[in-house]
């Protein structure tokens, strides 16, 4: 079996993303006949995490849009976290706040021209979208038609990740007929991927059909059958009764169980952490949150919840992020924590209501073990266990205490700061522990205003120490993935970022 790694996360190379790249050939595709245990050799994908909005790209469903080569963007990342041509073949900056993009030939999957007005349209929808892609948590973004095959892009203050930022799958850019009046959106037969949604049931499962004008060539596959299966164990016997040819996230108490020709282990850019409400509830209190912190124990979860297939924390970036560690600046001015006693007296019999979800397997797991270790600092803790997409809003509403949440910190552009301003800015769009710092928002700037990328890796780590001075987030370990792939199925993407999983050279052999 053959699969494309897409290897680990190096650092942003930023002088040759700003100059622009070359456009890459077109791919052989094949006739996509494979004989593969779907009908007709139709790919069979089971997927962690149900849609939230119908696959809108502007929620947490826009991965699977760029997973399954539904939609593109401008750019794309190449696996060192640079940014390469997608539907734009190249770009040139003009100055600080502008950039001018040459688009490539394409079609929509509803027979439509793609223009430089589609980009316009999209972009637009985007940055009016409520609330806001996480990506554009920190940019003003203007796009401008100059003729059908060039768009000038204008932000409001220097962005000098821009092209890196346009590969965000929430950036996707579609057809005029995928956005409603009301709103909504819709990538079903909109995208330019090489696969076409032509079916959505509800939360359940999907049908993609193979988009025989796509510009990069026919893809392998004729098509995928998608089943999303919230259940980690669930998911592993998909693969193991031949049901599935590929499964995401294979818990890891399941991953010793399957055929080693089936497992498949990634370095991932995944942090789990224990998130602290700072906006309302116990920890408003610094001291409290302070004695939540000492009180967890992340290395505790290495063997006994992961099974080895994770690192104990370092910080918010891991090994999968290789110039973090040489760059890590120590943490000072925390709070002192609150003793035992002063916990059970500041809390005064509040209960800290513990959440966490299920579409990751080992969450459950890990939140019982930091609820032990709670409880001893003089915690009293109740969990609140669910899916992830019926508890999104109340997490975002701040109606719980503390997370366990697994958190991908490069997946909306591949540079670090996006992820910090988005879950760490006062006006961040996924600012779950509810982080109002001034010294926090100080330092992402500063880290977002830098162009050179040595220094910009300094300044993200000082802004790393900043958020981890006020306890709003206590990393715990960084994860290593396992993907289930079914043995004669090529091509497979095995991606640190999990933004990529099939594409046109993935197919059933």
């Amino acid at each position: 079996m053959r699969t494309t790694s897409r290897g680990l996360i190096a650092a942003l190379v930023l002088p040759s993303l700003l100059a622009g790249c070359f456009a890459p050939s077109d791919s052989d595709s094949g006739d996509g006949t494979g004989a593969g245990a779907g009908s007709g050799g139709r790919l069979r994908v089971a997927l962690a995490v149900p849609p939230v909005q119908a696959l809108s790209p502007y929620s947490n469903d826009a991965t699977v849009l760029s997973k399954l080569s539904v939609a593109e963007g401008l750019t794309a990342l190449d696996r060192n976290g640079t940014a390469k041509p997608g539907l734009a073949k190249s770009w040139k900056q003009d100055d600080d706040t502008t950039w001018t993009f040459e688009l490539r030939k394409a079609e929509f999957q509803d027979g439509t021209e793609f223009t430089a007005q589609s980009v316009v349209n999209a972009l637009d929808h985007a940055s009016a979208a409520k609330p806001k892609p996480r990506v554009l948590s920190d940019v003003a973004l203007t796009a401008k038609a100059e003729d059908a095959d060039t768009v000038t892009l204008t932000t409001k203050t220097p962005d000098p990740v821009l092209p890196l930022r346009l590969a965000s799958p929430a950036l996707a850019i579609l057809s005029a007929k995928a956005y409603g009046k009301d709103g909504a959106v819709s990538p079903a037969g909109t995208g330019t991927g090489p696969f076409e949604i032509t079916r959505l049931s509800g939360k359940a499962k999907a049908k993609l059909d193979r988009f025989d004008g796509y510009w990069g060539g026919k893809a392998k596959a004729p098509g995928i059958d998608v089943s999303w299966i919230a259940d980690g164990t669930a998911r592993a016997n998909a693969l193991r009764g031949g049901e599935a040819d590929i499964a995401e996230w294979i818990p890891t108490a399941q991953a010793k169980l399957l055929d080693k020709d089936t497992r498949h282990e990634v370095p991932s850019v995944r942090t789990d952490s224990l998130i602290l409400n700072t906006g309302s509830g116990l920890f408003t209190d610094a001291g409290l949150r302070a004695a939540a912190r000492e009180a967890v124990d992340g290395s505790a979860l290495v063997d006994s919840v992961f099974g080895g297939y994770a690192d104990p924390a370092q910080g918010l970036f891991g090994p999968a992020v290789p110039w973090a560690a040489d760059k890590r600046v120590d943490v000072t001015g925390r709070a002192k924590a609150d003793t035992a006693a002063q916990v059970k007296a500041g809390t005064k019999g509040r209960t800290l209501r513990l959440a966490t979800y299920t579409n990751r397997a080992e969450l459950p797991e890990a939140a019982t073990v930091l609820q032990q270790q709670l409880e001893k600092a003089g915690f009293n803790v109740k969990q609140d266990v669910r899916e992830y997409t019926q508890m999104e809003a109340d997490l975002l509403a701040g109606k719980y205490d503390a997370l366990v949440f697994s958190r991908v910190t490069l997946l909306d552009t591949g540079d670090a700061v996006d992820y910090l301003a988005s879950d760490f800015t006062s006006e961040g769009v996924y600012n779950i522990p509810g982080l109002k710092d001034g010294a926090v928002d100080k330092a992402i700037r500063a880290a977002a205003a830098e162009r050179d990328t040595k220094r910009r890796q300094e300044k993200i780590m000082r802004a790393e120490a900043e958020i981890l001075r006020t306890d709003a987030v206590v990393p715990l370990v960084h994860e290593q993935a396992v993907q289930g792939i079914a043995t004669g199925v090529e091509g497979v993407i095995l991606d640190p970022r999990e933004r990529s999983l099939v594409d046109v050279d993935t197919h059933a052999g």
